[in-house]
């Protein structure tokens, strides 16, 4: 599976669905549903030639485990998983689905403990929330070797292009007036 690039329309409103299928990115996140809505997401968007990736912990109905990710696999059938959990993270890549670790950094502690974690389960990409902190996108990069997407809080193109300079391969952004962003 191909590690998204450039921009990524994620959805946590269904009435931007739409839109997003609408762009001519090749991937969409879908980070806020129901269990019973996901079947037709991931459908529709494979109809458009788009790449699927879910966030797992968000996908109300759905228990966090084993059980839950099995399900997810076997029937929904995503291109990726998103996820800030280790266990999740280790299945999808067991199962040959790409999987980006989540991380939020809060303080220096946070950090730490996300570069220990990224280093043990070996996502194929990680993605980097607030991904206002071009020092720490380079940082994180440089310090496990794997593509890093920038994520939360990016509201401005300018913010867009100085994640993109810091060295993130792509950015994750709900906000629709960015997915247009060249």
């Amino acid at each position: 599976m191909e590690v998204p690039t450039g921009i990524l329309p994620a959805i946590r409103k269904m009435k931007d669905f739409d839109k997003a299928l609408e762009t001519p990115h090749d991937s969409i996140v879908i980070l806020e549903t129901r269990l019973s809505q996901i079947k037709s997401l991931v459908n529709y968007s494979k109809r458009a030639n788009k790449q699927i990736l879910i966030h797992f912990d968000l996908i109300q109905g759905l228990k966090s485990d084993d059980y839950g990710m099995e399900f997810l696999i076997r029937e929904i059938k995503p291109d990726g998983i998103l996820s800030t959990r280790a266990n999740v993270i280790s299945m999808a890549k067991k199962h040959q689905l790409l999987a980006i670790q989540r991380v939020f950094l809060l303080d220096s502690l946070a950090l730490e403990q996300n570069i220990k974690l990224i280093n043990r389960v070996r996502p194929d990409c990680i993605e980097v929330l607030p991904g206002l902190i071009p020092t720490m996108i380079q940082y994180i990069h440089e310090q496990t070797e794997l593509p890093v997407i920038a994520g939360g809080l990016i509201t401005k193109e300018e913010e867009v292009k100085a994640a993109l300079t810091a060295g993130a391969i792509g950015v994750s952004t709900s906000n629709t007036a960015l997915w247009n962003v060249k």
